[in-house]
């Protein structure tokens, strides 16, 4: 039986926890406060959270933040679990290769994915339109979307780093999942397709629902990339954010930063708990 932790060692991971939390805490604290310059306390309130009713800019850029991320999460989700599936259950040439390039998105600084993914956007627009300034020279209509900035480039972009996360989190539950029921559903006379949807699916849907929340919760939360690759009227909440706190900071800000705070929490902790639920195993 393992043995009682040092008094020391949990000392230093109190503080060093303290050390993480107490400006969220803090933050959570006067959101509640009825200063409007959040100089000092001056007694509990609830107002700054019912004037965010009034802001229609902070509800126009919740409803795209939550559009961009429902989209961006069906999509990361769906491409995300078939590639983890390949990589998982197939070998192929190529494949240690293919795997080290599902990390790049997630060890990139996100101000260089933001660039690069601004720069194709930017490149395939200019292309699009030189094939359609062709196709009207020959008499045909122009049929190459162009990549304008707005609400498909950003969606783009989140399905383009939520992938790996997607596929990081699925194939840890595969890698945990016992292959012999398939087998024997397979013998019992069931199709590859049938094994797959009755058998692979009820044992892999904790780890998919788990890579979904995370996913719409990377999606969620980005400003780096999601600044870059905007236009006028796309801007999701952490950009209006960042916005409110360069002109004005009031404690709507406060508030507003205290939800997207609780509801990233619990979707984290879904997440963590759902990636934790053990494999379903042959009795």
């Amino acid at each position: 039986m393992a043995g009682k932790l040092p008094k020391w060692l949990i000392a230093t991971a109190a503080a060093v926890y303290f050390f993480l939390h107490a400006p969220l805490m803090v933050l959570v604290l006067f959101s509640f406060n009825n200063s409007k310059f959040s100089a000092g306390w001056e007694g509990f309130t609830v107002q700054w959270y019912q004037r965010l009713l009034e802001r229609r800019d902070i509800l126009d850029s919740l409803w795209v933040s939550v559009e961009v991320g429902v989209v961006s999460t069906i999509v990361s989700t769906l491409l995300g679990t078939l590639l983890a599936l390949g990589l998982a259950r197939h070998r192929f040439s190529g494949r240690t290769f293919l795997e080290s390039l599902l990390y790049v998105p997630i060890v990139t600084p996100e101000i260089v994915c933001g660039i690069s993914l601004l720069i194709f956007f930017t490149a395939a627009s200019k292309w699009a339109g030189s094939g359609n300034e062709l196709l009207a020279s020959a008499g045909l209509p122009a049929l190459l979307p162009v990549l304008a900035p707005g609400l498909l480039t950003i969606i783009i972009a989140h399905v383009a780093f939520n992938i790996s996360f997607v596929v990081v989190v699925v194939r840890s539950r595969l890698e945990g999942m016992d292959r012999n029921l398939e087998e024997a559903a397979m013998i019992l006379g069931a199709d590859e397709f049938t094994a797959f949807w009755k058998v692979t699916v009820p044992q892999l849907w904790p780890g998919i629902l788990s890579g979904a929340l995370l996913a719409f919760t990377m999606s969620f939360d980005d400003f780096v990339i999601t600044s870059l690759v905007t236009g006028p009227g796309s801007s999701t909440l952490p950009i209006v954010v960042y916005t409110m706190v360069r002109k004005n900071v009031e404690p709507s800000i406060n508030a507003i930063s205290t939800i997207i705070l609780v509801v990233t929490a619990v979707l984290i902790y879904a997440s963590d708990r759902l990636s934790q639920d053990k494999p379903l195993t042959p009795t």
